[in-house]
């Protein structure tokens, strides 16, 4: 009996020890397992890190060696994607939609197709083109005096000749004034001068419109120009061609630009606007330390079909954004850049002092951002959700075309009851997308974040049929600074980029109404210091064309001398006569 409680008691004692162990092993995987499932986190984690920079690399190196186009090869999306266009076909032909407008092939589509559409066929016809004509008569040495001379056979080339500079002569006359017949000696009378933007100058107005145009339309700057002037033979320095820039920039600003700005905030519907960064040279001098150039912003801004703005921001904060729009009650396009968004809050809920402001305003968001941001992530990742999204989003560029010319009563009407849908259902897809994948990174969740949240002010076009999808415009005349500054690198100071953004503006606003800038320049020069400082906006280039055409020609033409301002318009429309119907 002994020896088997003895036995017991033994067993028990190996059974305990091998449960401890067996306990032990346990807690053992189990603490592997728990580090193997965060060692697994972790390789997922960095597993998707390496793929975004992939992807970003992908894209970066697409910026810089690809072509800038953001375009996609949209045969093979619609291979792609046969049953989600078979189902958005079905929708248009439920809702009676016309069938979308593809691109123009100028715009797109085979180089060669584009190429023999604007390439000229034949040889040109020279005398349609208003020139100056130089004539060249050759003749045959053995025929000329022995055989009758009939006819000429005449052919045309087109030949240049180097322009230069006119030496201006400002002859004021002298006179001997005797008085009224006194005894007093006489006197020496010399005409005044007449008025000019640049007193005592050295250049007449074409010369400064030549040169301002030179800089600001063609994106030539100074030190080129300066180069260029020396070898035709009429040196002038990059000092004075700048200090004529910043005081006809700080003079336009200060009348025309600001009377088109009143005038813009005053009566237009909607303003787009976007902003790209500029360098600011540092000022020399003194004991200060060698600095780099800082940064500072062009914030373009268009007024409708009227006026087109750069205002130079020394820092693109609410506050300078706040300023430039204050008093603006419409819609404003935009990007989604958080510097815009106190715009579009209620006047109770702005920081001071915007809160002063009473004006409401209404954001209207890009589609061209928007599909950006899912084209990115298309050709880095080649997401089916991205290259999905990619195909909606031109299906409703494509609707939109085709109503375009309509009058925007027609065109609110149409886009109501054909797009109307099909933004319906992309934002739902959107919203269902965007919460699988909102828990990772990567550009597809950002893509489709930007959508999701921008979705109200991605629909604010279907307020009023004169508001756009796209803010293409302001980035077009961006343009003009990001090809200029990769010649003249930076701004002088700050001076003289509110004054480069002044003269920016008129000329945008000029080629925004198909005027010659160079030609516009040199006659608002002429005219500004003989204009009444109350009519500055009849020297815009809006109503330059109905201005112009009430003044003297002669006297315009002169670059100097009197100049007669006709009456303002409303009062030369109302003093002038009625016209009587013929008697019968």
């Amino acid at each position: 009996m002994a020896a088997t409680r003895e036995a017991t008691a033994d067993a028990e004692a190996r059974i305990a020890a091998l449960e401890a162990q067996l306990a032990a092993e346990r807690a053992a995987r189990a603490t592997e397992q728990a580090a193997l499932a965060a060692l697994t986190i972790e390789h997922d984690h960095l597993r998707l890190a390496y793929q975004n920079l992939q992807h970003e690399l992908a894209l970066l190196r697409r910026r810089l060696f690809a072509a800038k186009a953001e375009r996609l090869d949209t045969a093979q999306l619609e291979l792609e994607f046969a049953t989600k266009l078979r189902e958005l076909d079905d929708l248009n032909r439920r809702l009676g939609a016309p069938p979308p407008v593809e691109p123009p092939a100028a715009n797109g589509g085979d180089k060669r197709t584009r190429r023999a559409a604007t390439k000229p066929t034949g040889r040109r016809d020279l005398r349609l083109l208003d020139l100056p004509e130089e004539r060249i008569e050759l003749i045959d040495p053995v025929l000329e005096g022995t055989a009758k001379r009939i006819d000429w056979d005449e052919s045309c080339k087109l030949s240049w000749r180097r322009a230069g500079f006119v030496r201006l002569v400002i002859a004021r006359a002298k006179y001997r004034d005797t008085g009224a017949g006194g005894d007093e000696a006489p006197m020496l009378v010399t005409t005044p001068p007449p008025p000019a933007l640049i007193p005592r100058g050295l250049a007449s107005p074409a010369l400064l419109a030549h040169v301002l145009t030179e800089k600001f339309c063609d994106g030539l700057p100074f030190h080129r120009q300066e180069d260029r002037l020396a070898r035709i033979g009429t040196p002038l320095d990059r000092g004075t061609m700048c200090r004529w820039a910043e005081h006809l920039g700080a003079t336009v600003g200060a009348t025309v630009v600001a009377a088109m700005h009143a005038n813009a905030l005053a009566t237009a519907f909607s303003i787009a606007a976007d902003a790209t960064g500029v360098l600011v040279q540092p000022i020399a001098g003194g004991d200060q330390a060698r600095r780099g150039c800082r940064h500072a912003h062009f914030l373009v801004q268009i007024a409708d079909a009227d006026h087109v703005f750069f205002e130079y921001l020394a820092q693109e904060t609410s506050a300078t954004i706040g300023e430039l729009f204050r008093g603006f009650s419409g819609y404003v396009q935009v990007d989604a850049k958080s510097t815009y968004d106190f715009l579009f809050r209620p006047p109770e809920q702005r920081p001071p002092p915007e809160d002063d402001d009473p004006a409401i305003r209404h954001e209207v968001g890009c589609w061209s951002h928007c599909r950006r941001k899912f084209w990115e992530a298309a050709v880095t990742s080649k997401d089916a959700v991205a290259r999905e999204a990619v195909l909606r989003i031109k299906r409703v560029f494509d609707l939109d075309r085709a109503w375009r010319d309509r009058p925007h009563a027609e065109i609110k009407v149409e886009r109501e009851r054909h797009l109307r849908p099909h933004t319906d259902a992309f934002f739902a897809w959107v919203a269902v997308e965007y919460a699988r994948v909102r828990d990772q990174r990567g550009l597809l969740r950002t893509a489709l974040g930007y959508a999701h949240r921008q979705q109200g002010a991605l629909t604010r076009f279907f307020d009023d049929g004169r508001l756009k999808l796209t803010n293409n415009n302001a980035e077009r005349e961006l343009r003009r600074v990001a090809t200029g500054r990769k010649a003249w690198l930076f701004v002088g100071s700050d001076d003289h980029g509110q004054a480069a953004g002044n003269l920016l503006s008129l000329i945008a606003s000029a080629r925004l109404h198909r005027l010659d800038p160079e030609a516009y320049l040199r006659d608002l020069f002429r005219v500004l210091p003989h204009w009444p400082s109350d009519r500055y906006l009849e020297l815009c280039p809006r109503d330059w064309t109905a201005t112009r055409a009430r003044l003297d020609a002669d006297q315009l033409r002169a670059e100097f001398g009197p100049l007669t301002v006709p009456a303002a318009l409303a009062a030369a429309e109302a003093s002038a006569p009625t016209e009587q119907p013929a008697s019968s």
